[in-house]
C-alpha cells in the first residue's frame, strides 16, 4: 500500500523549511544561555540597529519554560522568524506607535499578575499565574503571524489552548461574546505619541464565543522556550492566527463573558479599517494598502522582505472558515 501525505493547502516544500532539530537545539542553547544570564552568542541583527543586542538581552527577566510540542502545530510551512527580529519588531500601542518598543515596554509592571474572568460564567475566578499554568497544561504551538500591516512572521508560543479556560469558566447560554481588557496605566504606559481623536483605553478586544472555543484560539504565556517578554506582551497575551494581528490582546488582566458585541479599541477608533472580525482575506484590501501579499521578516544581515501571497485566514481555512458560512 502507497501512502499519499496530502499537505496543508499552506505548506511549502519540507526542503524549504527549518529543520526540526535545527531550531531545538538552538532552543535550548538560547534557554541555557538565558538562565545564566549571558548573551555570549550574538544572532543576527536588524539592519544598522546596534549589533551587541542579544537575544537572551532581548528577553531579559524570563524564564526557561518547559513545555510539549502540540505535533499538529510543529510546521507552519515556513521557516521560523529568528527571536533576535522577532523580539525587537513590535507593535505595542500602550508603549508607542513605532517598532522599536521593545525597550520602552520594559517598563510593565508583571509582579503578582492576577487575571479577573467574569461576566456571563457559571464560575468566575480570578487566576494568578501559578494558577494558569498549574490547571492548563503549556504547551508549545507553532503559528502564522499575520499584521494588518502586510507584514508577517512564523513564531513558536507556549500557552494554551482558550477552550480549557471556556471549560473551566462555564459560560451560561446567554454568552454570546468574549471581551478582553489589556493592563493601562496612564502613568506607565504612555501611549502611541498621536491621537485619532481621544483614544479609547485600556485597549480591548473581543471574539464571538464560537472563535474562542476553536482549537486554534490561544493563550500565550511564553515563546522562545522562556517565558513571554515584555513587549510581546507577558505574561499573557491572545494569539488568534487566523485573523490580523492587532486582534491579540496583550497583557490581559480581564475576560468578560457578554451577550452583547463589545466596543474594541481599533475597530472603535477606525472601524472603515479594523473590522471586528479582522479575519486575514487576500481579497478584501485595507483602505490604504493591498492585503493580496505580505512581506516576511525574514533573517539575515538586515531584515528581508520577501513578498509572498496572501493565503484566506492566514492558511488556516480547514480549521475556521466554517465559523463565517452565511
Amino acid at each position: 500500500m502507497v501512502l499519499i501525505r496530502i499537505l496543508p493547502s499552506w505548506a511549502i516544500p519540507e526542503r524549504e523549511v527549518t529543520p526540526p532539530s535545527v531550531y531545538y537545539n538552538r532552543r535550548r542553547f538560547l534557554k541555557g544561555a538565558i538562565a545564566a544570564g549571558i548573551g555570549a552568542t550574538l544572532l543576527p541583527t536588524l539592519g544598522c540597529q546596534d549589533r551587541s543586542i542579544s537575544s537572551a538581552k532581548l528577553a531579559s527577566g524570563t524564564k526557561p519554560l518547559e513545555a510539549s510540542p502540540n505535533p499538529q502545530f510543529t510546521d507552519a510551512g515556513r521557516p521560523l522568524t529568528a527571536e533576535a527580529i522577532a523580539s525587537r519588531y513590535n507593535n505595542f500601542y500602550e508603549f508607542g506607535g513605532t517598532k522599536s518598543i521593545w525597550q520602552a515596554a520594559q517598563a510593565l509592571p508583571t509582579e503578582n499578575w492576577k487575571v479577573e474572568v467574569g461576566g456571563l460564567v457559571k464560575n468566575p475566578r480570578t487566576y494568578d499565574l501559578d494558577d494558569l499554568r498549574r490547571k492548563f497544561p503549556q504547551e508549545e504551538r507553532i503559528y502564522r503571524f499575520r499584521c494588518v500591516e502586510a507584514w508577517a512572521m512564523v513564531v513558536p508560543w507556549i500557552g494554551f489552548p482558550m477552550r480549557s479556560l471556556l471549560a473551566d469558566v462555564e459560560p451560561t447560554d446567554r454568552a454570546k461574546f468574549v471581551r478582553f481588557t489589556s493592563y493601562y496605566d496612564s502613568q506607565v504606559t504612555p501611549g502611541p505619541g498621536f491621537h485619532l481623536g481621544s483614544l479609547p483605553w485600556p485597549y480591548t478586544e473581543g471574539l464571538r464565543i464560537e472563535e474562542m472555543a476553536n482549537d486554534l484560539a490561544f493563550f500565550a504565556t511564553g515563546i522562545y522556550g522562556h517565558t513571554l517578554p515584555k513587549q510581546h506582551g507577558a505574561p499573557i497575551r491572545m494569539v488568534i492566527p487566523w485573523k490580523y494581528g492587532f486582534k491579540g490582546a496583550k497583557s490581559i488582566v480581564k475576560i468578560e463573558f457578554l451577550a452583547e458585541r463589545p466596543a474594541t479599541f481599533w475597530n472603535t477608533l477606525v472601524p472603515s479599517e479594523y473590522g471586528f472580525e479582522a479575519n486575514v482575506n487576500p481579497n478584501k484590501p485595507h483602505p490604504r494598502w493591498s492585503q493580496a501579499t505580505e512581506r516576511i521578516v525574514s533573517d539575515g544581515p538586515a531584515i528581508s522582505w520577501e513578498r509572498q501571497p496572501t493565503l484566506p485566514y492566514n492558511g488556516y481555512g480547514e480549521s475556521v472558515a466554517a465559523l463565517y458560512t452565511g
